[in-house]
């Protein structure tokens, strides 16, 4: 059993043959450089703030707590509309020296990329401008079908042409893990002979419970079927900077990285980041990024948002005892879990999947299947009894998610969890919840771009089957797209739909009921 992450890296089968992946991160990602003690982009808004500007721009408050923002200033504080600064200032943003080029260029080094965009619209952004990039590079990607439903959207902008790699998935919790490296060349393999060969890839790693698969893996298997790869690690931003977190997947030889730095490295909600790798495709792909970030970004992007991130960057940098503070705490809330017979650490079975190679030890993912109660009970006691908030929770499992500058309490944490589990246990159990398969994907039989665009209707189950999908429907748990527009609705994945949708602890996305007693279909196909 894995009770800790694992350094090892799993080997990539070729032609049958075992061959070592690559374990160390590439020679042109250099190691983290100097002067991340700054913040010169956060610096710049506080020497605006402590400037007393007399504005005559937007933001309409003025940047003034006394004069214009006192509602503001009576909720956040004065600080806060004090930094809340425009884009296009001298000193501040304009110019290609300027502090805020400054601080993406310091972001960029510290996680191992030729290059960094602040997002201000999340991971979610990123996705979006990542899928619009990559259709410079061609029209065809193949996609780890548990990829985020923003990645849907820039396939649907772009007009990309998707195929698709299922993951793992642990049916039991409903968790979706990853790909290895032998999964993704067969991918490949199989499109390319089916003469659809693919320009761009997208995997998922860390999946939302932690389990990391072998990027630099991944990557290589990509580069060699001529695609750039895409790493969604939105909840890995934290990653590469304490020894014993995995790697940035930037210096694992990934084209592009989605980084939800708000998740759990220390920026405020909705800020992410996009990091450019140093491979083969950074010269194509950087003014692809570009030219998409302008599409996607607000023209008013908020300095406190930016800030945050530059700020969340050096702290990072300069915080590995921190981290690994919060690292040691989540070892000791894994020991005390094992402690107890009522709990088990659901990482410590990922030796299970050949697709994990590594946990990322700041998501702790607890089965909770022996309290007689469902993970989703456990959740709302910990939150309405103990003022315990943790991120998710599943038919059997819950996570709690560490962030990587916390300092955490751990009696508290355990404390609440034995009491819950203390009133589980004077509750009659509850009745097992049980999941049908997860059904294949049907056909695409309509670009998802044009069928998105057609016009629909809404037709009664029984008669969508045979049909074509005009939405994106997907059901939790395990969260990967059962259907997305353009493909072929089965009976399989009518069954499934329905049968988590009539669950008290499933519900589908996208779907125009919540009984998935209808679907929306392209109207005459």
């Amino acid at each position: 059993m894995l009770h800790h992450d694992s350094n090892t890296t799993a080997p990539v089968l070729q032609d049958g043959a075992a061959v070592p992946t690559q374990t160390s991160a590439p020679a042109t990602a250099p190691r983290i450089g100097a002067g991340h003690e700054r913040a010169p982009y956060a610096e710049a808004l506080q020497r605006f703030a402590d400037s007393s500007p007399l504005s005559f721009m937007v933001p309409g408050h003025g940047n003034d707590p006394e004069a214009g923002a006192q509602h503001l200033a009576e909720l956040y504080g004065p600080r806060v509309p004090q930094l809340d600064v425009p884009l296009m200032l001298s000193g501040i943003d304009l110019g290609d020296d300027s502090p805020l080029v400054e601080a993406q260029r310091l972001a960029a080094d510290a996680w191992g990329a030729k290059r960094t965009w602040f997002l201000t619209n999340g991971a979610s952004q990123a996705n979006r401008t990542a899928a619009i990039a990559v259709r410079g590079l061609g029209e065809r990607i193949l996609i780890q079908r548990s990829m985020h439903s923003s990645l849907t959207d820039g396939v649907l902008l772009s007009g990309l042409i998707p195929s698709f790699v299922s993951p793992n998935v642990d049916e039991r919790h409903g968790i979706a893990h990853g790909l290895t490296p032998q999964m993704l060349d067969d991918a490949l393999r199989r499109e390319a002979e089916a003469g659809r060969p693919v320009s761009s890839v997208l995997v998922v790693s860390p999946s939302y419970f932690g389990s990391t698969a072998d990027v630099a893996g991944l990557a290589e298997v990509a580069h060699a079927h001529d695609a750039a790869i895409i790493v969604d690690g939105a909840w890995g931003a934290h990653f590469g900077f304490h020894p014993e977190l995995p790697e940035s997947p930037a210096r694992l030889g990934a084209d592009l990285v989605i980084s939800s730095t708000h998740k759990l490295a220390g920026s405020l909600t909705q800020s992410a980041m996009l990091h450019l790798g140093h491979g083969p495709y950074a010269e194509r792909l950087e003014p692809l990024v570009a030219r998409a970030f302008s599409m996607t970004a607000s023209t008013s992007m908020s300095g406190i948002l930016m800030s945050s991130l530059d700020t969340a960057r050096r702290a990072l940098v300069l915080g590995e005892a921190r981290i690994g503070a919060t690292v040691a705490a989540a070892k000791e809330i894994r020991e005390r879990l094992r402690a107890d017979e009522r709990f088990a650490v659901i990482s410590d079975g990922f030796d299970a999947y050949a697709d994990i190679t590594e946990t990322d030890l700041l998501r702790v993912p607890i089965d909770v299947s022996r309290l007689g109660q469902s993970g989703h009970w456990v959740r709302g006691r910990m939150t309405d009894e103990h003022g315990v908030y943790l991120e998710m929770s599943t038919a059997t499992s819950v996570v709690a998610v560490l962030g990587a500058l916390r300092t955490i309490d751990v009696e508290r944490f355990m404390t609440a969890l034995s009491a819950v589990a203390d009133e589980a246990a004077t509750l009659p159990a509850a009745d097992a919840i049980a999941f049908p398969s997860l059904p294949e994907a049907g056909p695409l039989r309509v670009r998802p771009r044009d069928a998105y665009f057609s016009e629909s209707e809404v037709v009664p189950a029984a008669d969508a089957i045979g049909r074509i999908s005009a939405d994106t429907l997907a059901a939790y748990p395990p969260g990967i797209p059962n259907l997305l527009p353009g493909e072929e609705i089965t009976a399989d994945t009518v069954a499934f739909l329905q049968a988590v949708a009539a669950s008290p602890t499933g519900y589908v996305r996208g779907a125009v009921d919540s009984a998935v007693a209808g679907f929306r279909v392209l109207r005459g196909e």
